[in-house]
C-alpha cells in the first residue's frame, strides 16, 4: 500500500523522508553513507532545517502554484524471496 500526501513545506518534505527511511529500516548513518552524504545532512533534511535550496523550491512552488506531493510506498523486502 502506498501513502500519498501534499508536501506544502520543508518540515512535511522531511518527514515523508524520515518515514521513507524508517520504513526501509535504515538508520540515517546508513542512509547517508548509501547516499554519499554526512549523517547531520540526512539530519537537518529530516528535520525541515531550511536551506537555499528547499527555501527557493517551495518559495517557486508557491509563487506559481504548483502542489508537490509525495508517495511512500511500502518497502519491498529482497530477504523475502
Amino acid at each position: 500500500m502506498a501513502y500519498r500526501g501534499r508536501v506544502p513545506n520543508a518540515e512535511t518534505l522531511g518527514l515523508m523522508l524520515q518515514q521513507g527511511r524508517l520504513a526501509r529500516g535504515l538508520s540515517q548513518r546508513e542512509l547517508a553513507g548509501e547516499l554519499g552524504l554526512t549523517q547531520r545532512w540526512v539530519s537537518e533534511m529530516e528535520a525541515g532545517k531550511p536551506g537555499k535550496l528547499t527555501e527557493r523550491l517551495f518559495a517557486m512552488l508557491d509563487a506559481t502554484g504548483v502542489r508537490l506531493y509525495a508517495e511512500l510506498d511500502e518497502p519491498t523486502r529482497s530477504d523475502d524471496a
